[in-house]
């Protein structure tokens, strides 16, 4: 049961305590079942207790990306200086650039249903308007390179790349859906014996390789491969026990 909505209600109310709840919600329930009235519910007062927060559901979904990155940022935070895989003849920028895409991936991992919306919502936003959070890993990403000794449009091209790659891959290891993930035969579990053979013969060949597929594994590894494509920074400096 609702409890009354009060001012001593609302007061417990916060943008942060709202947006968890969006993200919990979503987490359960997938994207559909995101209402401002569900909302609400959740969190035991009337519909519109929350509008002080959030003003619709186009703003809720700006919300839901607000809290992924600022998750994303928390972990970098805690993380600092974490990075104990790199091997000593990586750049300091490159090392840093895994230990994002690490994080970024860690939260998509957390909160599989919200990487559409974070993939896609942004693109309906001026860059001005979106939020904070996602403004300052941009921030940072383009101050690490810039720390390298890059020019503008060359960290803009690492930039884009980077951020190309990581939602890229994610999104397609979302897509990896295991049609019975209880099935031990590896054709059955992923579904492909209902394609027809004579039409389908790589993709069924190749179901040990879909049905063995470590995310974290291809992502640093295609990091690694686009990022040693780029041209080198002209402040190289070489990793040392943690990215600054």
């Amino acid at each position: 049961m609702v409890e009354p909505d009060t001012p001593e209600r609302r007061g417990r109310l916060s943008r942060p305590l709202v947006l968890a709840a969006a993200v919990a919600l979503v987490d359960r329930e997938g994207l559909a079942a995101l209402t401002m009235r569900r909302l609400a519910a959740d969190l035991g007062v009337e519909p519109m207790a929350i509008y002080r927060y959030t003003v619709g559901k186009e703003a809720l979904l700006d919300g839901l990306v607000e809290a992924f990155f600022a998750e994303v940022n928390d972990r970098l935070r805690t993380s600092a200086g974490t990075a104990s895989d790199v091997p000593p003849d990586v750049p300091a920028w490159r090392a840093e650039l895994r230990r994002i895409a690490r994080a970024f991936a860690a939260v998509v991992h957390a909160h599989p249903e919200i990487l559409p919306v974070v993939a896609t919502r942004p693109l309906s936003v001026p860059v001005a308007r979106r939020p904070a959070p996602m403004l300052q890993l941009t921030e940072h990403i383009l101050a690490v390179l810039g720390r390298a000794g890059f020019d503008d449009a060359t960290a803009l091209t690492i930039y884009r790349a980077f951020v190309a790659w990581n939602l890229g891959c994610l999104l397609v290891d979302k897509r990896q859906v295991v049609d019975n993930p209880d099935e031990p035969d590896l054709m059955l579990r992923l579904g492909l014996h209902r394609l027809p053979a004579a039409e389908y013969p790589r993709l069924r060949a190749l179901a040990p390789k879909l049905a063995d597929y470590d995310d974290e594994h291809e992502l640093i590894a295609g990091l690694d491969s686009l990022l040693s494509r780029m041209p080198e920074a002209p402040l190289d400096a070489f990793y040392g026990g943690g990215a600054r």
